[in-house]
């Protein structure tokens, strides 16, 4: 808070990449344009490839369907809530398996303690390194749905990849996420609770809502081009001029 109290006065104008940080910075600045444009899609990491050539690549079994948490792990992106939730027994002997995909950056114990407690050892699926540019179309390829458990948030990179690779996904109600992605079109918006989370696995899986939620996704990623940014920015410079004395 000090930080940005002291960074805020020396700008003339903003883009903010969600509501929840738009509403935070008018709590400093009121007096300067601002505009509020989602991150653009991260289109870098190439294309989908077919799902028999990922389970290969990551030497996984193509009988399972697979939940995908990505990106580095700390302790609010609500990992934990996320292993609770998967221990819940209507999920057990489905063939549904969880990837975690991402280094850790702290102790990895509370994780693995929790997996034991839970009897997961078999049914969690760690990639526990840094994911390299090139590897990152194999865990979306393989990917039913991607799961964002966080405790807390502005709003997500993972999002927009798996908007890149037109992924359901399962978010938390925190931060600008319920934005990005809309409950029941591209997915779940819930509570960060282990209980929401198993409810929205068992609705996905057993209702088959793939094909609905990916044209959802499919119609939703239209609204995050980079072209969209750049006239944002645009804006926002043509605002500054015109306010600026002469």
């Amino acid at each position: 808070n000090l930080l940005t109290k002291y960074f805020i006065p020396s700008i003339d104008g903003a883009i903010v990449m969600s509501q929840t940080v738009f509403d935070d910075l008018k709590t400093f600045r009121v007096n300067i344009p601002v505009k509020l444009s989602p991150h653009p899609l991260f289109d870098n990491y190439g294309t989908l490839i077919k799902r028999e050539e990922a389970l290969a690549a990551l030497k996984l079994c193509a009988d399972n369907s697979y939940l995908l948490f990505f990106g580095f792990i700390r302790a609010y992106k609500g990992l934990d809530l996320l292993i609770e939730a998967f221990s819940d027994i209507r999920l057990r002997n489905r063939k549904w398996k969880l990837i975690i995909a991402g280094e850790f950056y702290e102790d990895d114990t509370p994780y693995m303690e929790l997996i034991r407690k839970f009897n997961l050892e078999n049914d969690v699926i760690f990639f526990a390194h840094f994911i390299k540019d090139r590897e990152v179309s194999l865990f979306f390829s393989v990917a039913d749905l991607v799961v964002q458990p966080y405790k807390t948030a502005t709003q997500s990179g993972v999002t927009q990849i798996a908007f890149h690779f037109e992924k359901p996904m399962l978010v938390t109600d925190v931060g600008g996420l319920r934005e990005i992605v809309p409950d029941g079109k591209c997915g779940y918006v819930v509570k960060p609770e282990p209980k929401e989370i198993t409810e929205a696995i068992l609705d996905y899986f057993d209702n088959n809502r793939t094909e609905q939620f990916t044209e959802g996704v499919k119609q939703e990623k239209a609204k995050f081009s980079w072209d969209k940014m750049t006239a944002s920015i645009l804006e926002v410079y043509d605002k500054i001029l015109t306010s600026s004395p002469a």
